[in-house]
């Protein structure tokens, strides 16, 4: 067995990074409270200060990971102008974490509207009615535009609109963090290979 070789806790030589993964995520949805898929995102505006909020997962394949947002949002606008983030996982129930590292795409509009139809029709309409990000002059402000919105599409569907769709991000690099006694954490990261075909496993110090 080589010394590289992945041989303690859920780390294996057989471990995808996908795989393992789904496995963990499967895991966290049986432990934690609440969203076992919130994840913070972290991007970077035009003078290079980073920006971190709590976003929800919708959903993962060996294209990347993807979430939906307001793309006039700041964190819309962030991605748009630098086409890179990154994530990070934290499962406290677990003693689990994982981080990705990536180029952003945007995803196809079939993607969006399929996954935009799937929303509850309230959130939907907060989709039209919040300016995310912006100033809000007061709470009744926004209220008055979901009631707008709300009458507006009293019957029938809510189109999604133009400035809502979703960021897939392709990894260059999946990290698995687990917890272990004084500190000793097992700490393995995933690098996609220069062909971009497949991945490179290594062990890190904790």
């Amino acid at each position: 067995m080589s010394e590289n070789a992945l041989t303690s806790g859920d780390f294996t030589e057989e471990n995808q990074p996908y795989d393992l993964f789904a496995a963990w995520l499967a895991d966290a949805g049986g432990s934690e409270p609440n969203d076992p898929n919130a994840v913070a995102l972290a991007t970077v505006d035009e003078d290079g200060l980073p920006n971190v909020r709590m976003v929800l997962l919708k959903g993962f394949d060996e294209r990347g990971f993807v979430f939906y947002t307001n793309f006039e949002s700041r964190k819309g606008t962030e991605i748009l102008a630098a086409r890179k983030a990154a994530m990070c996982f934290h499962w406290k129930s677990l003693r689990r974490q994982v981080r990705i590292r990536g180029e952003v795409e945007i995803v196809s509009d079939a993607e969006a509207d399929e996954y935009y139809a799937s929303r509850p029709r309230g959130s939907r309409i907060g989709a039209w009615a919040s300016k995310q990000s912006r100033p809000l002059e007061s709470r009744f402000a926004l209220e008055k535009a979901v009631a707008e919105y709300t009458a507006r599409y009293a019957v029938g569907n809510i189109p999604r609109p133009a400035h809502w769709s979703g960021f897939r991000i392709r990894p260059v690099s999946i990290e698995f963090w687990h917890d272990r006694p004084f500190r000793l954490h097992d700490r393995v990261e995933f690098r996609r290979t220069a062909d971009g075909k497949g991945w490179e496993k290594v062990r890190m110090y904790p």
